[in-house]
């Protein structure tokens, strides 16, 4: 008799959440938005989206140029999404963003992969985790990023040496490995060494590989389980694997806090790793006691630091290094302006002085960001303006959008940074002189470094921005002075896959993961 009754009610859970979903994407003015044709009843226009995972990109541009800047969507169940380019929507969402926070269903998927930390907080607490990010404190690991890039730098110097002309190696791993001992190192005052190569088996490394891995296999099931939680209790083997990997960082974390003595001595003027500096400007009497961070909290930064703190970095130079393969012109030019620093450990003031290098580091992340897209919820009703009016379907001129409150906003990273309109004719091309004068237009675009959307904008824009940039200097400026390089396999060869972060694969043998070879020889000096 239990089981029909259980099964009964479960039945009418669902048909009432389907029920909101229909009845809220019906009554949405979304629905009056242009709209790109297709989808299906369950997936929408997501099934497109789904079948370009090797060209993330591509779907939201081919959507522009169907709708204008301005369109609507299907997502899950008829659901509505706005997506746009226009970049007063795009600020007003961002500059109002405790309003505009992430959705439950992307937190959970955040907080399954990398902990409930910098990236799942909102509000003041997020507010408070800021100063542990300030350019005089990054200005402290500079040593650090040096040390691990020249690490990185012997170990290809002494690949190089055991091949006959030139060493074919694969980018992903190595950069994946020098950021993880970076943050582990900056973050935590620990040093795993994952670059030691006689330590194939590191453990955070292969925990992280694991995650990430695991977290792209499951995406689907996960989200689905996000949006209606009932399904999280159908047994899985990805949700054990995940858990697995997050009893792994965890366990870790433990280990690295007491090593560290980050809840003991977190508060002495001399510990200067991330989590120590995020403890002190926790525990500042500008703090409310009650939105202080307990000890639970500060664990919970652990994956968040090991994830988001080497991935997306890692990703940014992988792709730095591939633009740099393929345009050998712009390798050759940056390499000359490397080479006429006297020093081979510049400080970070020579290095923010070379603007080549400042222009590939920039270039990079407009054209290839490691994150494409993401995605807000209006937490009540609002008007978001426009700057460029739209007519909707029934040819009404429109300056705003009316928005519900739990009704999607999606932020179109990559779009907006390739954006015709406001980078020019050539702003799908990769050309690092653009940064020379970039165009008056781009002005106009919300985000907090570069004129770009990279790292977002307003009070939510990413916390970690200065630390990535200033780490992707000393590997550039490391790597391209010593070596010159060339892609082992054709460009078109490597293709973007959309998980976590765009990372490369080959086309031709995408089941083999992420991956970049390249073909690395010593740079020969004249004289």
């Amino acid at each position: 008799m239990l089981f029909p009754v259980v099964l009964s009610a479960l039945a009418g859970y669902c048909f009432l959440q389907l029920w909101k979903y229909f009845w809220g994407a019906h009554a949405s003015f979304l629905r009056r938005i242009p709209s790109p044709e297709g989808g299906s009843l369950i997936l929408g226009n997501l099934r497109e989206v789904l079948a370009s995972q090797n060209d993330p990109d591509a779907v939201h541009e081919r959507w522009f140029q169907q709708c204008g800047p301005t369109l609507s969507y299907r997502g899950i169940f008829a659901t509505r999404h706005l997506l746009t380019t226009d970049t007063k929507a795009i600020s007003h969402v961002l500059f109002n963003a405790y309003d505009y926070p992430k959705p439950d269903v992307t937190r959970k998927l955040l907080g399954e992969v990398a902990g409930e930390g910098l990236l799942t907080v909102e509000g003041s607490q997020h507010k408070q985790q800021n100063p542990a990010f300030s350019h005089a404190n990054i200005h402290e690991f500079h040593e650090v990023f040096l040390e691990k890039a020249i690490q990185l730098q012997q170990i290809w110097t002494t690949e190089c040496l055991k091949s006959p002309g030139k060493a074919r190696i694969d980018t992903v791993p190595w950069l994946t490995r020098l950021t993880l001992d970076v943050i582990t190192r900056t973050g935590f005052n620990h040093e795993i060494d994952s670059l030691n190569i006689n330590d194939t088996q590191n453990e955070v490394h292969q925990a992280l590989v694991e995650l990430l891995r695991v977290a792209n296999e499951s995406r689907p099931m996960r989200m689905l389980c996000a949006r209606f939680p009932v399904l999280k209790w159908i047994p899985s083997q990805g949700k054990a694997r995940l858990q697995a990997v997050q009893d792994t960082l965890m366990r870790v974390g433990r280990q690295l806090l007491v090593e560290a003595k980050v809840t003991g001595d977190a508060e002495k003027e001399d510990n200067k790793d991330l989590l120590s500096l995020l403890v002190r400007a926790n525990v500042s009497p500008d703090v409310p006691v009650n939105q202080r961070m307990n000890e639970a909290d500060v664990l919970s930064q652990v994956p968040t630091f090991l994830l988001a703190g080497h991935e997306t970095t890692s990703t940014a130079v992988t792709w730095a290094i591939y633009y740099l393969c393929r345009y050998l012109n712009v390798q050759t030019k940056l390499r000359q302006e490397l080479l006429a620093v006297s020093t081979s450990t510049p400080t970070m003031e020579e290095l923010n002085a070379l603007p080549y290098l400042d222009w590939v580091i920039k270039e990079t992340m407009r054209v290839k960001p490691p994150v494409p897209s993401t995605i807000r919820v209006a937490a009540k009703d609002d008007v978001i303006p426009l700057h460029h009016p739209f007519r909707d379907t029934r040819g009404i001129l429109h300056d705003s959008i009316p928005v519900k409150k739990g009704e999607m906003i999606d932020i179109p990273i990559s779009a907006l940074n390739r954006d015709e309109s406001l980078w020019g004719e050539d702003a799908k091309e990769y050309r690092p002189e653009r940064w020379e004068k970039i165009p008056e237009a781009v002005h106009a675009i919300p985000g907090v470094w570069g004129n770009m959307m990279t790292f977002l904008g307003g009070p939510r824009s990413c916390i970690g921005y200065r630390l990535s940039i200033a780490e992707m200097k000393v590997i550039l400026f490391t790597i391209v002075r010593e070596f010159e390089m060339e892609l082992a396999v054709p460009y078109e060869d490597i293709i973007s896959k959309a998980s976590a972060v765009q990372r490369p694969v080959l086309k031709s043998s995408p089941k083999d993961g992420p991956q970049m070879p390249i073909f690395v020889k010593i740079y020969q000096r004249e004289g």
